[in-house]
């Protein structure tokens, strides 16, 4: 069965609403993704390229949809470009960006939808509220965390809305060049065969 794989940029303390104040050698005045170090673009490439569909929740696609199409910042411009976008949505779809499917409903019954499917992970990038949503609901199969050397007071953090203790079990950890850590974390429901 497929995983759910949800993927973020966080600093230390868990901030999650601005990456690019968390990585070296990036701009935070300048829009755009952040920096990343050379491992950690294998790192992201590696994981990305196990996925074949992502979740989306409404704001992030409004705010990638006009970004990503014209942007050289490789390899994940490639990728989410590309890959077939799941969006979470009360709304109707306003934007085109490849292959988008707007996902009403109960959330849990989609999820549960797209993962009876054949196919790779299905990955949730950026999208914090959907996040939160699906941790609370269970329905993240691992967590693949990129954390910035940096402690950051402002903004949202992924784990506020938790309500209740959840065991993860360490996949991995790395650091990088640049000081960052790769950490990749199942949740302890999921056996470790079935990947």
């Amino acid at each position: 069965m497929r995983k759910v794989v949800l993927y973020t940029l966080m600093s230390l303390d868990g901030a999650v609403d601005h990456p690019g104040r968390y990585f070296p050698d990036t701009d935070p005045a300048v829009p755009g993704a952040p920096a990343f170090d050379p491992v950690m673009i294998g790192l992201e490439s590696r994981m990305t390229d196990k996925q074949d569909a992502i979740l989306l929740g409404r704001n992030m696609f409004d705010e990638w949809a006009p970004y990503w199409p014209t942007s050289d910042e490789q390899p994940f411009a490639d990728f989410i470009n590309a890959v077939p976008k799941y969006v979470v949505t009360s709304r109707p779809l306003t934007e085109t960006w490849g292959t988008v499917h707007a996902v009403t409903g109960p959330l849990a019954d989609a999820v549960r939808d797209l993962k009876s499917r054949p196919g790779g992970d299905i990955g949730i990038h950026g999208s914090i509220r959907l996040a939160q949503s699906l941790l609370a609901a269970g329905l993240v199969d691992e967590l693949q965390l990129a954390i910035g050397p940096v402690l950051d007071p402002d903004g949202r953090r992924l784990f506020e809305r938790n309500d209740a203790r959840r065991r993860l079990t360490l996949v991995s950890a790395e650091a990088t060049p640049s000081g960052c850590i790769w950490a990749v974390y199942r949740a302890a429901s999921r056996p470790p065969d079935a990947d």
